[in-house]
């Protein structure tokens, strides 16, 4: 991999160049909630239902960002002193979003209004207009060709909304529509007090770490460590941590409140976040904890099926399983995307008998226009560039795992693997205190501002040895022209020995222990 060598002040350059466009936005740049086309429609409705005693329901989503998009409005409303009823949509009973399936719940309200959903709605909101309610959609998702009957539709991706970014998460149109509500209503409640749940959702929803969501990221992340919310002090307790940083938030806290949605119910979510006091938040974090080992085991589980019938000939990795859970095959395509280095579809045939299941990129591939050109074998389809949902008859899977490999190869993408987060080729010597403090500068990383890897040559391995309950991490000392860099490598079985020379791709890492602090190198690949 031809990488050039780079020192400390080239990578500076490197990373001051992402933020280009932009620069480094504050608060004060955010753009004002009028902005939104709809937003003064959608908030005039909700304070009249406010006022005039209407019953209202919020539907919410049962991912990270739409589990605090609902918790941010249920704090709002419980601030204000208004009643507020909410519901999360159970993935496996209800489907996704404001579906036909909860109209039986809703039918009584005035009121309702959806967060992180709806924009695709269209056979519900037809019959809440039947029933005489006013349906009030706030959204982030791309709009489609039909949109859905509503009072009001707030979505950033709507060709007349001058929202000036488009990529921007459900949480922060909540925080927004809370921003709008609070300044008609007079309510005077601190809306930054909000960002520390929102900073969770830009983050977990991937949203990228530019313009106004580095702003609200940086802010969220001030509020989070200072924070009285007993959900976030419990987390924190949990992990044995006095400041939260955003792979913190990524490889920690969204794993937790995404768990309890993908197996068994997200109100779990809602319910601890919402918590009023620590004893309460710590109980109901120890039973999302436990969704999430469940989660982990039953992952690692359909990870090593699977991977038994990858054939690496393929472009694109198709596998599918009877009855794999059908809340982790994201998780599991992803992680054999990383494993072979190819997009990777995971299907799971559930009751129905129809096989269904979600897709992941990897390097340059669209697999959204790559799979869209197998929509005929398909029954249903969504997704963007790098993630996919798709069903399709039991029929139609050989067909469609030749087809894709067909479009892929199509497509001409080369065949040379440059991973773009890797800024150069890093002499062991330039690695110490200071170009962390100079990497420090550029956080919070994350998506759109990927935290700097690096690669080295001629590595020699002076010490390995094993960690983990099974044995599944590894820690290495290394060695390049006698300078000595400590590194770790998680979740490997490959057997590795003392005096191997070895070329290695990481991340730069402060490790924090027995009051000590040490540079720590993160390893993403050891060959």
């Amino acid at each position: 991999m031809p990488y050039p060598q780079i020192t400390p002040k080239q990578i500076e350059q490197k990373l001051q160049r992402r933020f280009s466009k932009d620069g480094h936005l504050s608060l004060s740049d955010l753009p004002k909630p009028t902005a939104f086309k709809d937003m003064d429609r959608a908030t005039a409705r909700i304070v009249k239902a406010i006022h005039t005693g209407e019953k209202i329901m919020l539907i919410g989503d049962y991912d990270v960002d739409g589990v605090v998009s609902t918790t941010l409005i249920a704090m709002f409303f419980e601030r204000i002193g208004v009643k507020l009823d909410w519901i999360i949509p159970n993935r496996f009973r209800d489907g996704y979003g404001l579906s036909p399936n909860l109209i039986p719940r809703i039918k009584d309200y005035d009121l309702v209004f959806t967060v992180d959903n709806g924009i695709s709605a269209i056979e519900a909101s037809i019959e809440c207009k039947k029933l005489g309610i006013d349906l009030i959609i706030t959204d982030h998702h791309i709009v489609p060709k039909t949109i859905p009957e509503a009072y009001a539709i707030v979505d950033q991706k709507q060709e007349e909304c001058n929202f000036p970014y488009a990529e921007v998460c459900g949480a922060q149109i909540a925080w927004y529509l809370i921003a709008s509500l609070n300044g008609v209503l007079k309510a005077k409640i601190d809306l930054k007090a909000y960002l520390g749940l929102v900073s969770i959702a830009i983050i977990a929803d991937m949203m990228p770490l530019q313009h106004i969501n580095r702003a609200m990221v940086k802010a969220g992340l001030q509020v989070l460590n200072r924070s009285e919310l007993p959900a976030i002090k419990a987390f924190m307790q949990r992990l044995d941590k006095v400041t939260l940083n955003a792979e913190d938030i990524g490889f920690q806290i969204a794993p937790v409140l995404n768990s309890a949605g993908r197996m068994d119910d997200a109100k779990w979510s809602v319910e601890f976040l919402l918590s009023s006091n620590i004893y309460d938040a710590r109980v109901r974090l120890e039973r999302l904890v436990e969704f999430n080992e469940n989660r982990k085991a039953m992952e690692q589980k359909i990870t090593d099926e699977a991977t038994k019938q990858v054939d690496i000939n393929d472009d694109i990795i198709v596998v599918a399983g009877e009855d794999w859970h059908e809340g982790v095959v994201g998780i599991v395509a992803a992680r054999i995307g990383r494993r072979f280095e190819k997009p990777c579809i995971v299907l799971t045939r559930g009751e129905s008998g129809d096989f269904k299941g979600s897709g992941r990129s990897f390097h340059v591939c669209n697999l959204f226009k790559v799979t869209t050109m197998c929509r005929p074998l398909l029954k249903k389809f969504g997704g963007h560039e790098a993630a996919i949902g798709l069903s399709l008859d039991t029929q139609n899977l050989e067909q469609f795992r030749q087809e894709i490999q067909l479009n892929y190869q199509a497509q001409n993408y080369s065949k040379q693997l440059i991973d773009p987060d890797i800024l150069g080729e890093l002499s062991f010597s330039h690695i110490n205190f200071e170009l962390v403090n100079l990497l420090k500068n550029f956080e919070p990383y994350g998506q759109g501002n990927p935290r700097p890897k690096f690669i080295s040559t001629n590595i020699i391995i002076e010490d390995v040895n094993e960690m983990g309950k099974e044995k599944e991490h590894r820690r290495f000392t290394f060695s390049q022209n006698r300078v000595t860099q400590q590194a770790v490598l998680f979740k490997t079985k490959e057997v590795f020995h003392i005096g191997q020379v070895v070329s290695i791709v990481y991340g730069i890492n402060e490790n924090h222990f027995n009051n000590r602090v040490t540079l720590q190198l993160m390893l993403e690949k050891v060959f």
